[in-house]
């Protein structure tokens, strides 16, 4: 298996977190990752929030659904979903989306420089099913519809200017996006059994208007070189958007998706897998695989939304499993991080770091009811290693 590298430092144009800068440390990667200890050690008893973390870490809970976000006047939104972090002032913002139909759309949090709830307010309204999404390098939120012929809508997580639907980023069964500020592309998942894995070339970058979309094109195998053709017809009728290009390849439900370093990983949680495109040359290769773990007990499985941190670890968030986020390391270590106790009902979502990389934010999606209105929004602290 090919050797890979990643950036360790900050993260730029990443599908859930933003940082700014760029650390340069060297890192090896040999895939796909296999079990072993985990930088932060072993996972303690649960918290007063029902949440195992390593020594040193503690969480806090941010907002519940159907219930006002402490400090603020504002009602948080049901089933909370993909999510991510952004730069304002001193403080931060997280921004999360609603996988609910019909409704839908994405609701924003504003931190102070201490951490402190200042408010809360709506980015996104008359949606359906927002799923995940992606953060741009001119810091607004792609938030997608996981619906057939659903859109990407341009979000602003800031509350001054309206969203706005980006049809030309194709019409299908979207779930998650990663902005690559090198190739000036942004690439999208598909949450499809027969899905496919896309990339939307701006006319211009930054602006998300017009373009053009392609999909990726490669073998059967599970590794391999790829290349992209042209998607025709972008509004995926009559024909839907995965079957329009002959040898397109097909993910089992596309989900999560993160850039950093000319690389980009996404998950497909039909199969439980960790996908790793290395753009450079132009080849694929799988990161992870549950059904390819040494000595069985796979630490990972019902992978779904993914992220990274200033250390090059990947986190990944569980959608059924033991309602774990997951971390993968540079040395193709898979561990547990946390776990989220009593509720087997749910699956966590929106993982994110702030952008000082020492709070990581993410959600239960039905909590502990095991329905949409008992979402709950978590913020985790400790020592991340940068």
């Amino acid at each position: 298996m090919e050797r890979r590298s990643f950036l360790r430092g900050a993260v730029i144009g990443t599908s859930a977190a933003a940082f700014g800068g760029t650390l340069m440390h060297g890192a090896a990667y040999a895939a796909p990752a296999q079990p072993g200890a985990g930088p932060y050690g072993a996972l303690g008893a649960a918290d007063a929030n029902g949440i195992l973390l390593p020594s040193g870490f503690s969480s806090r809970v941010i907002a519940r659904s159907g219930q006002t976000v402490p400090g603020t006047s504002y009602t948080w939104h049901n089933a909370p979903d993909g999510g991510a972090c952004f730069a304002d002032g001193s403080g931060w913002i997280y921004v999360s989306n609603s996988e609910i139909n019909p409704g839908g759309g994405a609701s924003a949090v504003r931190f102070s420089s201490a951490g402190a709830v200042t408010g809360a307010y709506r980015i996104l309204s008359n949606t359906r099913t927002n799923c995940a999404g992606g953060k741009t390098p001119w810091n607004t939120w792609l938030s997608c519809e996981e619906v057939s012929l659903g859109y990407v809508y341009e979000t602003d997580p800031y509350g001054v200017n309206a969203a706005v639907q980006r049809p030309a980023m194709g019409r299908f069964k979207h779930e998650a996006a990663a902005a690559d500020p090198v190739r000036r592309v942004v690439y999208l998942t598909e949450d499809e059994t027969s899905g496919c894995f896309y990339r939307f070339i701006p006319t211009t970058w930054g602006n998300l208007s017009s373009g053009t979309l392609q999909v990726l094109v490669a073998g059967s195998a599970t590794s391999g070189s790829f290349t992209w053709q042209n998607v025709p017809d972008p509004d995926g009728s009559p024909t839907a958007t995965r079957s329009q290009v002959s040898g397109s390849k097909k993910f089992n439900g596309g989900e999560g998706c993160h850039y950093a370093n000319d690389t980009v990983w996404f998950t497909t949680k039909g199969d439980n897998r960790l996908w790793q495109l290395n753009l450079t040359n132009n080849t694929y290769e799988l990161a992870y695989d549950d059904s390819l773990v040494s000595g069985g007990g796979a630490p990972l499985t019902g992978v779904d939304n993914v992220t990274g941190s200033s250390s090059g670890d990947l986190f990944i968030a569980e959608d059924g499993g033991n309602m774990e986020i997951c971390i993968i390391t540079p040395d193709d270590v898979v561990a547990p991080f946390l776990r989220i106790s009593g509720q087997s009902g749910s699956e966590i979502t929106g993982p994110a770091f702030s952008p000082d990389g020492r709070r990581l934010y993410f959600s239960s999606q039905r909590g502990t009811s095991g329905s949409s209105s008992g979402g709950i929004t978590y913020e985790v602290t400790g020592p991340f290693r940068a």
